[in-house]
C-alpha cells in the first residue's frame, strides 16, 4: 500500500517532530512512525466504507419520495440503478472488512450530514447522470462510478477535511493517497475479486519480493536520520551563513539532514535519486524557494561527505 515516497514523507514528519522536541527517544520516534503508517490504512478503510452509507442515503430518499401524500410518477417508479449497485453489498457483507471497521472504531454514523452532502454533490455531476442513464448494469460500471466518486468528491471537501482533522492527528495529508488505494480496490472488485486488506507496504504486493522490504527501508532511514541528526545539523547550519542557527529548525534543514542520512544508510542507492526525492517533498512542505535550496545544498554536502569517507557509495551510485 505505502510506497517509498509516502514512507519518506512519514519519516520526515517524525524527524521534524524530533527537531522540535529533542527529548524524543528513538523508540518513541519509531513508534510514531509505525502509528503514522498504519493510520493511512485506517483512513483507506474509512473512505472505502462510505459506499454503503451513500447507497443507503439514496435508498432512503426514494422511499421517502414514494411515501409522500401525492408522489409523482417518477417518484413512484424511480431509477433504482444506483441503490441496487453491486459494490455496496460486497463491502457491507464482507466479514473481514466489517470486523476491521468495528475493531478500529471507523464509522460514518455520526456524519450523516456529510453523507447527504456527498450524495447531493455526486448526483448533480455528469458522471453520475450518465451512469444512471445507461441501461446496462454491471459490476464494472458500478466500480467505475465509485472510482469517479473517489476522484472528484473528497479531496477539496472542507467538510471532510474538518471531520478527518477531528478524528485523527495522523490523517493530515493522507487523504489523496488513501483515495488512490480506494480506486485500486474498485479495479479489483470490478474483476470479480474478493476484497482483501491491502498489505501495509508496497513491497509486500510485488512478485517477486524485492531484496529489501519497504518496512526495512523506512526503519533504517528513520534510525539513521535520528542517529545522524546532531552531526549533520551543524554541517547544514555552517553552510548557510545568511541564517542564524536558531532559525534553522525548518523543513528545509530537516529534509537536507534526512537526505544525507539516506545517502549514508543506502550505499547502493544513486545519490541523484535521493536528492530528487527530497526536492519533490520540499515542493509540498516548504517554501517556493526550497526546491533550489534543498537541491543545491544537499548535492554539495553529500558529495563533500563522500569525499571525506563519511558516506560510501558503491559502484557509480555517487
Amino acid at each position: 500500500m505505502l510506497n517509498r515516497r509516502i514512507l519518506r514523507i512519514k519519516a520526515f514528519k517524525v524527524l521534524f517532530s524530533y527537531a522540535e522536541n529533542p527529548s524524543m527517544t528513538l523508540a518513541e520516534a519509531q513508534s510514531q512512525l509505525e502509528t503514522s503508517c498504519e493510520a493511512t490504512r485506517s483512513l483507506y478503510l474509512l473512505m472505502l466504507s462510505i459506499i454503503p452509507y451513500i447507497t443507503r442515503e439514496a435508498a432512503e430518499r426514494i422511499e421517502n419520495a414514494r411515501g409522500k401524500f401525492n408522489p409523482t410518477e417518477e417518484e413512484l417508479n424511480p431509477n433504482m440503478k444506483f441503490v441496487q449497485n453491486a459494490i455496496s453489498p460486497l463491502l457491507e457483507g464482507d466479514p473481514d472488512l466489517t470486523k476491521l471497521l468495528t475493531k478500529r472504531k471507523l464509522s460514518w454514523e455520526p456524519f450523516d450530514a456529510f453523507i447527504r452532502e456527498t450524495y447531493d454533490s455526486m448526483s448533480k455531476k455528469d458522471y453520475f447522470k450518465k451512469y444512471m442513464e445507461d441501461p446496462v448494469r454491471s459490476l464494472a460500471k458500478d466500480a467505475a462510478l465509485f472510482t469517479k466518486m473517489f476522484e472528484e468528491e473528497f479531496v477539496d471537501s472542507e467538510t471532510l477535511s474538518e471531520i478527518l482533522e477531528d478524528l485523527s492527528i495522523w490523517w493530515n495529508d493522507d487523504l489523496a493517497y488513501s483515495l488512490t488505494v480506494c480506486c485500486s480496490t474498485m479495479k479489483s472488485l470490478a474483476k470479480g475479486l474478493r476484497w482483501e486488506l491491502p498489505p501495509l507496504y508496497r513491497s509486500e504486493m510485488l512478485t517477486p519480493r524485492p531484496a529489501e522490504s519497504d518496512k526495512t527501508f523506512v526503519t533504517r532511514l528513520l534510525t539513521t536520520s535520528y542517529a545522524c541528526y546532531d552531526k549533520y545539523f551543524p554541517l547544514v547550519a555552517s553552510s548557510t551563513d545568511q541564517w542564524k542557527e536558531d532559525r534553522l529548525f525548518t523543513t528545509d534543514t530537516v529534509l537536507i539532514v534526512m537526505g544525507l542520512a539516506e545517502a549514508k544508510a543506502f550505499p547502493d542507492l544513486p545519490l541523484r535519486v535521493t536528492i530528487n526525492e527530497y526536492v519533490e517533498i520540499s515542493k509540498y512542505y516548504s517554501t517556493p524557494k526550497s526546491r533550489q535550496f534543498v537541491n543545491g545544498l544537499l548535492d554539495t554536502l553529500a558529495k563533500k561527505l563522500i569525499e571525506e569517507g563519511e558516506i560510501v557509495k558503491t559502484g557509480d551510485f555517487a
